[in-house]
């Protein structure tokens, strides 16, 4: 009954949406989160630093990347881990190279030693992380109050319509952007250095994980904003690994580490894979068929 009246209250044409498109929140969730994260930061340098393609063009690259990645999951039919951690992905990749062209520049600060320019187009605009960071949270936030306006669910499992998701990508565009920000910033310009923010990170999620049974603070609330810090922790991350060890990192290099870590969470994804498989399976095993009276 409660299939048939979905699908009546959405349509022929939001049917589809009456399946669960996006996972269920787990400590396995959080680990791919981090991964993923940590891989948008690698491979973002690795395209527009390492193989010096320029922010520009990555930006452009990589968005479009984001669109058809995008495209797929909207058009799916019931949540597929592979799409899912796919627009993760591209969005944290994108997110990474967005905000290195807002915040930097052409100068040397930024770029290699020898080096006068960075692939084709502008260099950057120079914005700097506290301006950054201010304009895309006011864009963060602009995004959350025409979601509150429609009267859609924030909660991720819960969401079922085009309309739903499509707020809740544009969300995570934004704020992997953001989060990107926020970990250069703490790279770079706090002085605490890439495990110190790192660890100052750990201890907010920390926090909010102790936060968790409180009633006056909403659990919603509380996953948006480690959503968010999860992002630039795997941007200090992906820093500690790739850069050089006179900067405090562990030189990896940007290809070794994107390369494990594309290991790593092609694996995690995998096991995600097999597991939403056989609950499916399971699901529709335990499920009797529904004849006409």
């Amino acid at each position: 009954m409660e299939k048939v009246a979905r699908v009546d209250q959405y349509g022929a044409a939001g049917a589809r949406y009456a399946v669960k498109k996006l996972p269920e929140i787990t400590l396995a969730f959080w680990v791919m989160k981090v991964a993923a994260t940590t891989l948008g930061e690698t491979a973002g340098d690795l395209f527009a630093q390492t193989l010096r393609l320029g922010y520009f063009l990555t930006t452009g690259v990589l968005f479009l990347v984001f669109l058809v990645t995008l495209a797929v999951q909207l058009k799916s039919r019931a949540y597929n881990p592979f799409f899912y951690w796919t627009v993760i992905l591209s969005t944290s990749t994108a997110g990474t190279t967005i905000s290195d062209f807002m915040n930097r520049d052409a100068s040397e600060k930024y770029l290699a030693r020898g080096t006068s320019s960075l692939g084709w187009g502008p260099q950057g605009l120079g914005l700097g992380y506290p301006v950054g960071a201010a304009i895309l949270t006011s864009l963060l936030i602009v995004i959350f109050v025409t979601w509150k306006r429609t009267g859609l669910t924030f909660v991720i499992r819960d969401i079922d319509s085009l309309r739903g998701e499509s707020l809740f990508w544009s969300a995570i565009l934004v704020s992997n952007t953001l989060g990107t920000s926020m970990g250069d910033f703490l790279s770079d310009s706090s002085g605490l250095g890439y495990a110190g923010s790192a660890l100052l990170i750990l201890a907010l999620l920390g926090l909010l994980l102790a936060l968790k049974p409180v009633p006056v603070l909403p659990n919603v609330l509380l996953f948006w904003i480690a959503f968010v810090l999860t992002r630039p922790l795997g941007a200090t991350v992906g820093d500690f690994l790739t850069k050089p060890t006179s900067k405090g990192g562990l030189a990896l290099g940007t290809l070794g580490s994107s390369t494990a870590l594309l290991a790593l969470l092609l694996g995690l994804v995998s096991v995600a894979h097999t597991q939403e498989k056989r609950r499916v399976e399971t699901t529709a095993a335990g499920v009797a068929p529904i004849h006409a009276s």
